[in-house]
């Protein structure tokens, strides 16, 4: 039976996307192989923490061909730190370089409200994209961070929310989905993402 693989490096919340994906009832493995990730429908990078951390992590595991590998052919997403990572680098802490899966870099949100941002912010959908099906302009979804992705690209940001600025929530490239909040944690409008991600996988119910 396929199923989604939820990359396991050491540095990710596995077990929420884990839950709800039993939840709705598609078959998903932890990955801590480049086997299981290989044989996987569809991919998920979790990811918490600071960036230079996660990617050493990553690399330290030795999954990091075979998650560059799955995101070029097949549905792939980034959550949170996740999405960060599919990035070319990051500011935080120190200069590193990310997966370079999508251009543009990682930037301290530029705002004048207190950071981390934690909490319930609402989208705004610019490029509704096959994640977004069924959710709405103005659905509240859950966010913890205190970096944001900068995409080189404007056509690769697919939904932002405001927090004092202009900050990306969702980018999307042909196979390639990236959610800075946490759909796992958010609700309705995350499981009907989870779904629509899942649906695109042809996994089985």
């Amino acid at each position: 039976m396929s199923y989604i693989a939820i990359v396991d490096y050491g540095a990710g919340n596995l077990m929420s996307v884990h839950n709800s994906l039993d939840f709705l009832g598609y078959e998903n493995k932890i990955a801590d192989t480049p086997a299981v990730i290989e044989g996987a429908a569809g991919v998920i990078l979790p990811g918490v923490g600071a960036f230079p951390d996660a990617m050493d992590a990553l690399h330290a595991s030795g999954l990091t061909d075979a998650v560059l590998a799955a995101a070029k052919k097949r549905p792939f997403l980034g959550i949170c730190l996740g999405m960060q990572m599919l990035f070319e680098a990051s500011d935080e802490v120190r200069p590193c370089a990310g997966l370079g899966l999508l251009p543009g870099r990682i930037e301290r949100i530029r705002t004048g409200l207190k950071l981390p941002q934690i909490g319930w912010n609402a989208l705004q959908i610019l490029r509704p994209n096959a994640m977004t099906a069924g959710v709405q302009q103005g659905d509240y979804v859950y966010f913890v961070h205190s970096f944001m992705a900068v995409p080189a690209a404007e056509d690769d940001l697919a939904a932002v929310t405001d927090y004092g600025a202009r900050v990306p929530a969702m980018v999307a490239r042909g196979n390639l989905f990236g959610c800075q909040f946490h759909p796992e944690k958010s609700g309705e409008v995350g499981l009907t993402m989870l779904k629509n991600f899942a649906k695109l996988t042809e996994v089985e119910m």
